[in-house]
């Protein structure tokens, strides 16, 4: 009883905060089935990091540091083996069938170099901006590579909001869209005129753009190297098993170890700070820019050349991977149920995930270069 008494005096407000925002995501996993096999890790972590158990440094802080140290901290091992499931996911087919599809997909970045602009301007540190600004990139392993190789302070808080945005595309990209289009925009259709793409271009490109990045952008290397490792896997035909357990059993399982390492950096006394606040709102604004940066890219197009273009595809061109390019399906489909844009926005959404890393590798070097680092 008196056990009982003393773990309830160590509740705070804060950690009663942190059990509602663990509740919140566990909802959105179970109930709107939205990444639930990363909400789910993140919302139970919250609430378990956040445990008067948990604030007293028993064993349950110490397994998750374990983690963070070995998956993020260390050699970024978590990212990384992620991306290897990411790239046995990815079909290039469509992009390079239409590799102008690319444009959007670098038109796409737009918000992480307006956010760095942004960030430096409100005082942050250039290491902690670049690492802010990467958020809006949507995608969480290189969010989490590039703020640990430029040890920023913020990298809790950075990789929340990342992985939060990813999960969150259905419920966000959808009225900035419809902000930034008419209704008769959203309802252009687009021919698909997909070609035959022969084993050997799809064998071959994971190499030749392993390569490129390697001489363009070295510092992206590791990523874009495990990305299209996990391609070339898919892709070879020789090792489909492997393809398949990349695909399900290893991204699922690396997800889930994700999820509720990145949750061991949601304690109460870490999170609920101003500046916390602050990166998560950057995070949205990066997210937002890269939208409306893919959609006005489009647009633009469509003015210089005769065959229309659907300007919702330009917002697939931010990299989390497929979920965008579901909700640009599914907008072209509420407008008309005749008004297939899935291969397109696939297309474009693919190119994001290359943009992304090469943007994070960009950043990387340009800040390295600044600080002397």
């Amino acid at each position: 009883m008196e056990v009982l008494i003393q773990n309830v005096s160590y509740i705070t407000w804060q950690m009663l905060v942190m059990w509602g925002i663990g509740g919140v995501l566990i909802y959105l996993a179970i109930v709107k089935q939205m990444e639930p096999t990363l909400l789910l890790p993140m919302g139970f972590g919250a609430i378990l990091v956040n445990l008067p158990v948990a604030v007293e440094g028993t064993g349950v802080q110490h397994v998750l540091d374990a983690l963070f140290s070995i998956g993020i901290d260390g050699a970024e091992l978590f990212p990384l083996m992620l991306f290897v499931g990411i790239g046995a996911m990815i079909d290039f087919q469509p992009l390079l069938t239409n590799p102008k599809l690319m444009i959007f997909g670098a038109a796409a970045q737009f918000g992480i170099f307006f956010t760095l602009a942004l960030a430096s301007l409100l005082g942050y540190d250039l290491r902690d901006a670049a690492s802010i600004s990467i958020i809006g990139a949507a995608d969480g392993p290189t969010s989490i590579f590039v703020a640990t190789e430029l040890g920023s302070k913020y990298l809790g808080a950075i990789m929340v909001a990342a992985y939060s945005y990813m999960a969150l595309v259905p419920l966000i990209q959808p009225p900035i869209i419809k902000l930034c289009t008419t209704k008769a925009e959203r309802k252009i259709k687009m021919q698909y005129k997909g070609k035959p793409v022969s084993k050997t271009t799809k064998i071959l490109f994971p190499i030749v753009v392993t390569v490129i990045v390697g001489i363009v952008a070295p510092d992206a290397v590791a990523l874009i190297g495990f990305l299209m490792f996990g391609n070339l896997i898919r892709e070879c035909g020789v090792m489909q098993s492997i393809s398949e357990t990349a695909q399900n059993a290893l991204a699922n399982l690396i997800t889930i170890f994700l999820g509720i390492t990145i949750a061991s950096r949601m304690k109460a006394a870490d999170f609920l700070q101003v500046d916390t606040l602050i990166i998560i709102g950057l995070g949205l604004v990066a997210f937002v820019f890269d939208t409306f940066g893919g959609i006005m890219v489009a647009k633009l197009m469509n003015l210089l050349t005769k065959e229309k273009i659907n300007p919702m595809i330009g917002a697939a061109g931010i990299s989390a991977f497929p979920m965008s390019a579901r909700v640009v399906h599914k907008l072209g489909l509420e407008e008309d149920n005749q008004n297939f844009l899935l291969m397109h926005s696939v297309g474009v959404n693919v190119s994001g995930q290359i943009a992304s890393v090469i943007a994070g590798g960009l950043i990387l070097a340009l800040v390295k270069a600044e600080i002397g680092g």
